[in-house]
């Protein structure tokens, strides 16, 4: 049984090879288009031969035929695969030529002439044309119209122009202040903080809409009869006239600022406003204002509602000792014992009948620092450290990035975490307010109160939100170049830190008391110091110290110090004592004793040169300015005597 099989014949896929690398990589031609084929075959024809030369080789092919149908193997086709479509060609052109001809003939008119052939007259109907010209008339007129109103819609914008700017104009001053957006034929604008990492849920969208044209009856002022009588001026009614309408929300109108109070039981020891304007009244902006103010109070009170929104989610889910609390637009925090934080939403839209509560004690350094805080909060948020990416969500920080390479451990990476929040820095700023209140109090009420020696204080101009330093420096009126008592105080957060002169470090804690506990100390040390250089000076032996006493009675407050000095010739002694709580004593003693009598039992006279027993000076009636002045007179009488 035979079996039919379908083969098909095609042209082979490959084409001609072009180069051959060094490789021996192969680089084909690319193969031709159906255009290209077409015209690569086209091009075999020859349109140069006759009909007289085709039809001696259409004999001779004859003639050639009849000798090859004999042997059907030379049998070849007598006509060529192309001579039909070189034959129409031809006759294509004989006919091309012939209209040639006849165009050429009839153009000269000498021959031919060619009148155009009379068509039937067309029906004219009146009513038709008389709608047909009312409606070109209409046409015309709506043209007319239109250029007429735009000519005065022109005249009226220039007239209106000279007192405000244009249109344009003030909506390109807005566009290099603020965000703006086209969405369906209107534009929008964005006062939110999504730039500086904000989630807060307000769009803060505003819309911007060209001002509408007053009318003339309420901008032209009437006719007056009398030509000769002025015209009021309207420059006023037009001063604050802008070419732009500014559409807010309702919930960001009005004025709003945040209130930092700081209280002891119900007595506010400070307060602390924050706000981008500098207006912390309840006063309603004027619906004349200015577009660029009108924004700036809008997204003040979108900055003081985020801010607000995010210290209360801080407070709620952060861990005290004693838990914040929050209620309605309040904040309470404790700072120290007895001192509370309190952070207040205020916000007045001109139509409260209470107006808003303004403190007296206002305090610009809380404030400041404050303020400083949410910059550098804003400058974290929009200036990354590298390297991150240009593009996407951000990656680790530089520390982190380089955890490996420094080969951190467990606990420097946990540290890498911990990040303090919002309300915790404002905490700390509020603590180390009140313990740089503190600081300055005890040493004012200390300078107050001694006159003798006197204390200077001298505060660190460059200081950090929590931390701050004062040179405190004990020193006596007259002989400062004797000396002078220094010490370095660094305020914390909670603690103090004292560094003494003599290298020192005392750590001291939030309690006022300890301060002054150590200044005192450190002004009676100062005394006994004072003492022994001018004894020095007046040439006077020193015998003895203590800076903690051991004798009499037992100080409240710190220790006593004493010293013991002679005279030149040894015949004279002075013991001064210094304490906090008896302040200084003075006494004297004589050498040899006066109450000496040599008996049966001491019959030795060198015992006669011991010292007397000391007597104490009235220290109160001695002449002089200071303690170091009635000292020296003291040395001088008793040298001279």
């Amino acid at each position: 049984m035979a079996y039919s099989v379908n083969v098909s014949v095609e042209a082979p896929i490959e084409n001609q090879i072009q180069e051959i690398t060094y490789d021996g990589q192969e680089i084909y031609q690319a193969p031709l288009t159906l255009s290209e084929n077409l015209a690569k075959i086209a091009q075999k024809i020859d349109f140069s031969k006759t009909n007289g030369d085709d039809v001696t080789k259409e004999q001779e092919n004859g003639e050639k035929s009849e000798d090859e149908s004999k042997d059907p193997a030379n049998f070849q086709s007598s006509l060529w695969p192309w001579d039909s479509v070189r034959n129409k060609l031809r006759n294509a052109l004989t006919e091309v030529c012939v209209l040639a001809d006849v165009l050429a003939v009839a153009k000269e008119k000498r021959y031919m002439v060619l009148d155009p052939v009379q068509q039937d007259p067309i029906e004219v109907k009146p009513l038709v044309q008389v709608h047909a010209r009312k409606k070109a008339l209409a046409g015309a007129a709506s043209v007319l119209i239109m250029g007429a109103d735009r000519m005065k819609s022109c005249q009226n914008e220039l007239a209106r122009t000279r007192s405000t700017p244009d249109f344009h104009i003030e909506l390109l001053r807005l566009r290099q202040n603020w965000r703006l957006k086209k969405v369906s034929n209107s534009i929008i604008g964005d006062l939110s903080y999504r730039t500086a990492g904000s989630k807060y849920n307000q769009t803060g969208m505003f819309e911007i809409t060209k001002a509408e044209e007053e009318e003339k009856t309420s901008t032209s002022p009437p006719a007056s009869p009398n030509p000769n009588m002025p015209v009021p001026s309207t420059s006023s009614s037009n001063k604050n006239a802008s070419a732009l309408r500014v559409t807010i929300p309702s919930e960001l109108e009005g004025i709003a600022y945040i209130e930092v109070l700081c209280k002891k039981d119900e007595e506010a020891l400070c307060s602390a406003n924050i706000n981008w304007l500098n207006s912390g009244s309840g006063n309603k902006l004027d619906p004349d204002t200015h577009w660029q103010q009108k924004l700036e109070a809008a997204q003040n009170v979108l900055f003081c509602k985020e801010l607000f929104s995010q210290l209360a989610r801080e407070a709620v889910h952060l861990r005290a000792p004693i838990p914040h609390m929050v209620v309605g637009n309040r904040i309470m925090a404790t700072v120290l014992p007895g001192i509370q934080l309190v952070i207040i939403l205020r916000h007045s839209t001109g139509n409260d009948k209470k107006p808003v509560p303004q403190n007296t004690d206002h305090d610009h350094v809380l404030e400041h620092s404050l303020h400083q805080l949410l910059r550098e909060v804003h400058h974290k948020n929009t200036h990354h450290p590298f390297p991150h990416p240009s593009s996407g969500p951000l990656g680790p920080s530089k520390r982190r990035c380089l955890a490996g390479p420094t080969a951190a451990d467990r606990h420097e990476l946990l540290e890498m975490t911990k990040s303090q929040t919002l309300l915790e820095q404002i905490i700390q700023q509020a603590q180390h307010f009140f313990m740089r209140l503190r600081t300055e109090y005890v040493l004012d009420t200390i300078a107050k109160e001694f006159k003798d020696p006197l204390i200077l204080s001298h505060w660190n101009a460059l200081n950090s939100p929590t931390q701050s330093s004062v040179r405190i420096v004990i020193q006596t009126h007259g002989y400062d170049q004797l000396i002078r008592t220094s010490m370095v105080l660094h305020v914390h957060e909670k603690s103090l830190k004292c560094v003494c002169k003599d290298g020192r470090v005392m750590h001291m804690s939030y309690e006022p008391q300890e301060l002054r506990d150590l200044i005192f100390c450190q002004i009676y040390q100062h005394q006994i110091s004072a003492v022994q250089g001018l004894a020095k000076c007046m040439g006077w032996q020193f015998l003895a110290n203590s800076s903690h006493l051991g004798l009499g009675a037992v100080e409240p407050l710190g220790n006593a110090s004493s010293c013991i000095l002679a005279s030149p010739n040894g015949d004279r002694m002075i013991a001064v004592r210094c304490d906090p709580h008896t302040k200084i004593q003075v006494s004297i003693a004589h050498s040899p004793r006066k109450d000496f009598f040599p008996g049966q039992l001491v019959k030795e006279r060198k015992w006669e040169n011991l010292g007397g027993s000391f007597k104490e000076v009235r220290w109160d009636k001695m002449e002089g300015k200071n303690f170091l002045n009635k000292m020296e007179l003291l040395m001088a009488s008793l040298t001279s005597s």
